[in-house]
């Protein structure tokens, strides 16, 4: 069974990408991802991430600001990324442990999920 998972690639406009840490009880904890996550059933992806980004971020963003940008894919877990360059409000770590804003290029040497890594590199290319 395929996992159907969303995320952001929040670009500010200095170029800077934001990524959050996982908390530490979780699977991947301390590790670094884009911020996202499952879509439901019956639920746009579109939507699915403008629902994520309310609850982990606490921002508005509108569906018709995220841009879909590449995918990957690591075993059961497929990942749709988006870029969004236009959000409501600042991101607050509602659901992780810390936030990190850097360019993508010095985003690829911090520690993250399998599934994250092509994604950056995407971001970097």
């Amino acid at each position: 069974m395929t996992i159907l998972v969303v995320a952001a690639a929040l670009t500010d406009a200095q170029g800077r990408c934001l990524m959050q840490r996982r908390p530490a009880h979780k699977q991947h904890g301390g590790l670094w991802e884009f911020p996202g996550g499952k879509v439901e059933p019956g639920e746009a992806p579109a939507a699915a991430l403008v629902r994520e980004l309310a609850e982990e971020l606490d921002i508005v963003v509108a569906p018709d600001a995220l841009a879909p940008l590449s995918f990957a894919t690591d075993g059961a877990v497929l990942m749709l990324l988006y870029r969004c360059t236009r959000w409501q409000g600042m991101p607050r770590a509602l659901a992780a442990d810390a936030l990190c804003w850097d360019v993508p290029a010095r985003l690829a040497a911090l520690p993250m999920p399998p599934v994250d890594v092509p994604l950056v590199a995407v971001l970097c290319g």
